[in-house]
């Protein structure tokens, strides 16, 4: 009974559309040509549409058809409620294919000059109608955000430990020195971490247990290197700002040397760091689909210019 009630309703609402049709051109052979049916079907439809409401809706002669008060009266009120019909058949269309909706996106801030903006400008362009929301967690793991559903996809420097997140390196960049532009140490005359004996340096917490404060602690060991840190920021972008006056030097992710700030040049260094894209493993929306298939796609090119 409900399959024959809901094939019913939809017949109502394509008698509707001919209805409409009918209305606009009043021509029988006009409307059942513009409609794709025969003339005869589309008679039987406004008969069973007229039965259906107890209403005569035209005036048939041989020579005319027009609307009767009562037809002019649904014309009216029909069309609007039509548009609005199609208008919501179509935006679901769109989020059954991945092309509307919100999708919230996590991200250190080592990759806000380089990979991000290339990852939103592609999302613009191929999804035009998608809300993105940006989030830079401090005192939230990606991980917890994920797995209470207040983020949907995250980029990180380690790939997930949880199982139920599933994570794909995207690509490396190297550690980098960054020195204020006036500074004694340039590519061509940089040794090693002993030229910095005497310099401030300005750093992240070395004690945080972070991926990046991690690789930071390795690269000191690995050269018995202790920095006199004068300042400590978590906020790259601070860091570079500080840099820029002179007021000390830092090592960070390659990728911050895309963000034009005058007055600071990047030495690179034989360290390597990875970025992973981390996201929830049973998660099957059209929108991550979407958005996934547009990071395999920057993280490509992206590569390719590294190269």
């Amino acid at each position: 009974m409900t399959n024959a009630k809901n094939e019913s309703q939809l017949m109502e609402l394509q008698q509707i559309r001919y209805f409409l049709a009918l209305a606009q051109e009043l021509h029988f052979w006009n409307t059942a040509e513009r409609m794709f049916i025969t003339q005869s079907a589309l008679s039987r439809q406004i008969k069973a549409l007229e039965d259906e409401l107890g209403v005569q809706l035209f005036e048939r002669t041989k020579r005319s058809v027009k609307l009767t008060e009562a037809g002019a009266f649904l014309r009216e009120q029909w069309l609007p409620l039509l548009d609005e019909i199609n208008r919501i058949h179509l935006q679901a269309r769109k989020i059954h294919e991945g092309a509307f909706g919100l999708v919230r996106i996590g991200y250190p801030g080592s990759i806000v000059y380089g990979f991000m903006p290339d990852l939103i400008t592609s999302i613009s362009h191929a999804l035009p109608e998608l809300k993105v929301e940006l989030v830079e967690p401090t005192d939230i793991s990606f991980e917890q955000l994920l797995l209470n559903y207040q983020m949907d996809m995250a980029f990180r420097r380690d790939p997930a430990e949880n199982p139920a997140l599933q994570s794909e390196c995207l690509y490396s960049e190297s550690y980098a020195l960054a020195v204020p532009q006036g500074h004694r140490l340039t590519e061509q005359n940089f040794t090693g971490l002993h030229d910095l004996e005497n310099e401030k340096f300005i750093l992240s917490n070395l004690a945080q247990t972070t991926f990046y404060t991690a690789g930071l602690r390795q690269i000191f060991e690995d050269h018995h290197f202790t920095p006199d840190v004068r300042i400590e920021t978590d906020f790259g972008g601070m860091v570079l700002g500080l840099v820029s006056k002179g007021l000390g030097v830092t090592i960070l992710p390659y990728s911050y040397s895309f963000s034009a700030l005058p007055n600071v040049r990047f030495i690179k260094l034989p360290y390597q760091m990875n970025l992973y894209v981390t996201w929830r493993r049973n998660d099957n929306s059209p929108v991550l689909k979407n958005i996934l298939k547009l990071v395999a796609e920057t993280a490509h090119k992206y590569r390719q210019e590294q190269m």
